[in-house]
Formats: C-alpha cells, sequence, structure tokens
C-alpha cells in the first residue's frame, strides 16, 4: 500500500495530501476555521467507507455473476458523546433476487474498511528529522 503525506497548503487549515503520483487537497469547513478548500479529515473517512464497500460489492457481484448494474453507498458521520457514529446506507440497483440483496449486504459489512473500524486499531506515533 502506497503512504500518505499530509502537508501544510495554502489555507488557514488547508492540507496537501500525496499518495503515491496523486495529489488532492484536505480542509475544514468555513465554521471550522477553514476555507473549504477540499473534504474535512472526517470527510475523508467516511469517503473510505463509501468507496471501500462498493469496491466489495462490485468484486464479489462479478465473482458471482449477479446482475448488480451498481451500488450507491451514502456515509455520513456524526460525533456524540465522544463516539463517532456511522451510518451507512446502501442502494443496490440491478435485477437482483432478495437472497442475492440479503448475500450482498452480509458482504458489504465484510469490506477491509469496515473490517478496520471495527476491529482493533493500533496507531505508533514517532518524530522523525
Amino acid at each position: 500500500m502506497r503512504k500518505v503525506t499530509s502537508q501544510f497548503g495554502d489555507g488557514s487549515l488547508q492540507q496537501k495530501l500525496t499518495v503515491g503520483d496523486l495529489h488532492f487537497l484536505s480542509d475544514a469547513g468555513l465554521q471550522n476555521g477553514g476555507d473549504g478548500a477540499g473534504p474535512n479529515p472526517h470527510e475523508f473517512l467516511g469517503a473510505a467507507l463509501a468507496a471501500c464497500t462498493s469496491m466489495t460489492l462490485k468484486m464479489y457481484a462479478g465473482r458471482k455473476a449477479m446482475n448488480l448494474e451498481n451500488a450507491v453507498v451514502t456515509v455520513d458521520i456524526e460525533r456524540n458523546d465522544e463516539v463517532e457514529k456511522f451510518s451507512r446506507d446502501i442502494q443496490l440497483i440491478g435485477n437482483l433476487s432478495v437472497e442475492e440483496k440479503e448475500r450482498l449486504l452480509e458482504i458489504a459489512n465484510k469490506c477491509p474498511i469496515h473490517k478496520a473500524l471495527t476491529g482493533q486499531i493500533q496507531i505508533k506515533t514517532q518524530l522523525v528529522s
């Protein structure tokens, strides 16, 4: 997996992110002192879960020859009492049986980002020079 690097951008809180040869921005919203020049870190976290879920469903449906035309995944994150609460809505588009839809819902919970967020996470932090 490629490393992600973040460094100060042009705005008050803007961050320039690099993943391999890809470059994009993260920023806080205006209400939080940023310029709104990119998704905030929580929005990137939601995007990771949404993208991983949709990719996982596409791969599984393809292997099982299911008629899944699209999977639209929407993730919302709220923070209440120091707890992150994720809401994930999945719209399955295609000619699918009830059984196939139920199986795809089970598979959604097996995407790697879902597993990472619901499993044990360790973060090692160190200063480098």
